[in-house]
């Protein structure tokens, strides 16, 4: 039997995805940076209700760059469609296509761990993500965490859910 401790992680799978619109802030930020995502969310959910766009959906991170522990991170909702925004709040669209999937349930202090599980599972299939290596790190073309709740939703934090999505070559 499992302890409270231990990380349950399940399977990953492959996943074929639509294109989805959302709006979102960029931000330059070092692990940890969960003061910096509330923060910007904050800022993001402003942004949309002072612009009149309506139609949100789950809250995302989109990971643009990698270089541990720097990381370049659009922080935003996904829309119904593709919005036009001003300011620092942009839109944009994420890539329809395959993409390794892992839905995770519990805390966010864990979703490092996740990353890696997800990360891990790709290379053991031999599977390879749709991104390139340039000198300021590693540049995805669709790497998402998507929070279909939040703290505001659900109080307990081993409910919150996590979609990491990582979008495949083709």
């Amino acid at each position: 039997m499992a302890k409270k401790t231990d990380l349950i992680i399940p399977e990953p799978r492959v996943v074929e995805r639509a294109a989805q619109p959302y709006v979102a802030i960029r931000r330059q930020v070092d692990i940890p940076f969960g003061a910096v995502a509330t923060k910007t969310m904050k800022q993001v959910a402003k942004a949309i209700k002072t612009q009149g766009i309506q139609g949100t959906g789950a809250a995302i991170f989109k990971y643009n760059i990698v270089v541990m522990p720097a990381l370049e991170i659009e922080f935003g909702f996904e829309t119904e469609k593709l919005e036009t925004t001003s300011g620092e709040l942009m839109a944009g669209t994420l890539p329809a296509g395959r993409y390794a999937e892992l839905r995770f349930v519990g805390p966010y202090t864990r979703l490092y761990k996740v990353n890696g599980a997800l990360i891990d599972w790709c290379r053991a299939q031999g599977l390879e993500f749709d991104m390139h290596a340039e000198a300021d790190g590693d540049h995805f073309a669709s790497r998402v965490e998507f929070y279909p709740n939040g703290p505001d939703d659900e109080p307990d934090r081993n409910k919150l859910i996590t979609i990491v999505a990582i979008r495949l070559k083709d």
